[in-house]
């Protein structure tokens, strides 16, 4: 059923760029209906945009078509599939911990300041 109307759905492309190039150019765009010929009278341009309307809707309605057959047979999704659940580690250390490892690690110091040196004069 899908390859049929996929067919349908390319013929009515087709026919719609047909029609659309075929209408009178009024701003001397891509139309090939600039001087006389083809398609010169009011009814024919009537005519002309009545059917660009209806292949234009037949192409949406199509394309819907398509669109919801293509999803027919999908299985709603959670957004939670794909996420991997956390590693358990260990809770991080915070500030104070880091420096207090960082402290332990340097060499001690002595507790007591030295005594100031007198001002030089």
């Amino acid at each position: 059923m899908q390859t049929i109307l996929i067919t349908f759905h390319l013929i009515v492309v087709v026919a719609l760029v047909g029609v659309v190039l075929l209408q009178r150019s009024e701003g001397g765009a891509l139309g090939i209906g600039g001087g006389g010929g083809f398609m010169t009278g009011r009814g024919q341009a009537n005519a002309l945009t009545r059917a660009t309307a209806i292949l234009g809707t037949i192409f949406f309605i199509t394309s819907l078509a398509l669109t919801v057959m293509a999803n027919l047979g999908r299985a709603p999704k959670s957004i939670f599939e794909g996420v991997a659940p956390p590693a358990q580690t260990a809770p991080a250390d915070n500030m104070l911990d880091q420096l207090k490892q960082i402290e332990q690690r340097q060499p001690q110091a002595p507790a007591t300041p030295s005594a100031p040196e007198p001002p030089r004069q």
